[in-house]
């Protein structure tokens, strides 16, 4: 029987060059500007989306499947758990007045609680769930 293949999901990386374009945009506009509570705005601004934009960067790939079990990798190092640990479902809600998909991970048997959504994988959370039941043994 041939072995199933990895399977990883990453923040787009569209969608992470665009952070760091607007986190140095911000950088730049508050170095330049004489407006003291401008400054005070953009540049917290701007430090929160290189934050996020660091994480997106070193997070890759921030979701990883294959047939001994998934790792999730976050800014600090990662972390694996087999199958018999993991159980997944998608949970469809509303979020600042517009549906979401989120993909939790339940790890047992301390029931950690692990929440994706479609920023974290850059995928459509029910794909990624149709996936990962595909690769578990």
């Amino acid at each position: 029987m041939a072995s199933m293949p990895n399977r990883t999901w990453s923040p787009s990386p569209t969608l992470v060059g665009v952070g760091w374009t607007c986190a140095a945009g911000a950088v730049l506009w508050t170095l330049f500007t004489h407006d003291r509570g401008g400054q005070l705005l953009v540049g917290g601004a701007g430090l929160l989306l290189a934050v996020l934009s660091l994480h997106g960067t070193l997070a890759r790939p921030r979701l990883s499947a294959d047939p001994q079990g998934i790792t999730i990798r976050g800014m600090f190092g990662r972390r694996h758990w087999p199958w018999p640990r993991i159980r997944s479902r998608t949970v469809h809600g509303r979020r600042l007045g517009r549906s979401t998909v989120t993909l939790e991970l339940t790890v047992l048997p301390a029931e950690e609680l692990i929440i994706l959504g479609q920023l974290d994988l850059g995928a459509d959370p029910e794909d990624v769930a149709s996936e990962l039941r595909a690769l578990r043994p």
